[in-house]
């Protein structure tokens, strides 16, 4: 049993989750009856993520806010200002698409107790309330604006305190993140009672749902990666920006979809970085920082799987709420753990901004766990091949675009520069 168990952690979570799809999958179709009671793996699993996701909203914000450092040159804040751009425009565009193509999912509705809002002004006065909510029954009842409200203010907080007290903001964020890791081990249990539950009761089209779902975020992601990043770049470096985007993709992008951790591609972002002739002074920070903030791939996961669960439900949304979410799911995206599947644990917070209730939107991660294994991983080659886009562009727009991406010199060494 030790050596089977050794086995399961050690092995890759994607073939393992692949494998709890497909025998979900088969046991709901071949005993409907027997895929119902698998339901009670979901329900755990969703559980789970349910109670730790409000505790990690608040210490991954706060101590991302509490590190902040100041002092920093001006193209270190260039980089800076296009991570934040590019997270905002991702949200954004997500939510357009979804208004062009709305999907609907399978959910129990039931658990939608909370009355839709009615327009802006009802959306941000829920808002304002939510955001001085006592922090404590905050993180009870998963009032993710109020996490998010208090954990900014904290993170700001606690940058006036010592670097000992800061250090232990850092090791309860990373205490918490490794509690998501050991829960999302058994995703692929918690995955095979979600898909064997819907399928039993809901038939075959539940699955045809999550393949519709699949292929948006999908589309818009590769949309965004090789249209709406290749414009944010031109007007930065003023040039054909698709060699550059290219040689992000195909070299950062690719790692990244594999390892699916924008933390374990860092070390192929500086090698890269190193290799285009970037100033090391401006990436040895912002690709660190933007394996953090830098999330646009989360941006457009949690807009769209946030829209789809409005959609479900029937509420409308107008442009003014829709810039809302655009924003908050922004924020929300920079804030998302590291970890696979971590962009999915903040759709809650993006739901209580249209009165979903936790129970629902809890529903909505569960589906997103289920088709994760793709969505997570393009999300995750979005999101670093990003990083060290933006921060060659930044670079190259102050020191010049160098004559070759491809020949590596000493660190330290300017790029020869082309005529503009």
């Amino acid at each position: 049993m030790k050596k089977l168990w050794n086995a399961y952690i050690n092995g890759s979570l994607i073939k393992e989750i692949l494998v709890g799809l497909i025998i979900g999958i088969a046991v709901a179709m071949a005993l409907p009856a027997v895929g119902k009671e698998l339901a009670l793996l979901g329900v755990i699993f969703v559980g789970a993520l349910k109670g730790i996701a409000p505790i990690l909203v608040f210490v991954l914000v706060a101590s991302a806010l509490g590190r902040k450092q100041e002092g920093h040159d001006s193209n270190i804040k260039s980089v800076i200002i296009l991570y934040l751009i590019g997270t905002f425009l991702a949200a954004f565009f997500a939510v357009m698409v979804s208004y062009v193509f709305p999907l609907t999912l399978q959910l129990d509705v039931t658990a939608a107790t909370n009355k839709a809002p009615e327009g802006i002004a009802e959306v941000l006065i829920t808002l304002l309330k939510n955001v001085v909510d006592n922090p404590v029954h905050a993180l009870m009842v998963g009032n993710y604006i109020g996490i998010l409200g208090w954990a900014v203010l904290f993170g700001l907080a606690i940058r006036r305190v010592t670097e000992a007290s800061k250090k232990v903001l850092d090791d309860c964020a990373d205490a918490v993140t490794t509690c998501v890791q050991w829960i999302i081990r058994f995703a692929p249990f918690g995955i095979c009672g979600l898909v064997a539950d819907a399928i039993s009761t809901n038939g075959i089209e539940a699955l045809l749902g999550y393949i519709q779902l699949l292929a948006l975020l999908l589309g818009t992601m590769l949309l965004f990666a090789f249209v709406v990043n290749p414009i944010i770049v031109y007007c930065k470096i003023h040039r054909n920006p698709y060699p550059l985007v290219w040689k992000c993709i195909t070299t950062s992008g690719v790692t990244a979809f594999f390892t699916r951790s924008s933390a374990a591609n860092i070390p192929v972002n500086l090698s890269l970085a190193k290799q285009m002739r970037v100033n090391p002074d401006t990436y040895t920070i912002t690709i660190p920082l933007g394996a953090t903030i830098n999330m646009s791939g989360a941006a457009i996961t949690i807009s769209i799987m946030t829209l789809a669960a409005v959609h479900t439900l029937g509420i409308y949304v107008d442009f003014p709420t829709a810039l809302l979410l655009s924003i908050l799911s922004a924020i929300g995206a920079c804030g998302a753990s590291g970890v696979a599947g971590g962009s999915l644990l903040l759709i809650p917070m993006a739901c209580s901004l249209f009165g979903i209730s936790n129970d629902l939107a809890m529903q909505v991660v569960g589906v997103g766990f289920i088709i994760g294994v793709l969505q997570d991983s393009t999300e995750t080659a979005l999101n670093s091949s990003t990083d060290i886009l933006f921060t060659a562009a930044a670079d190259f727009s102050v020191h010049g675009y160098p004559d070759s991406l491809d020949n590596p010199i000493e660190e330290g060494t300017r790029p020869a520069v082309k005529e503009q």
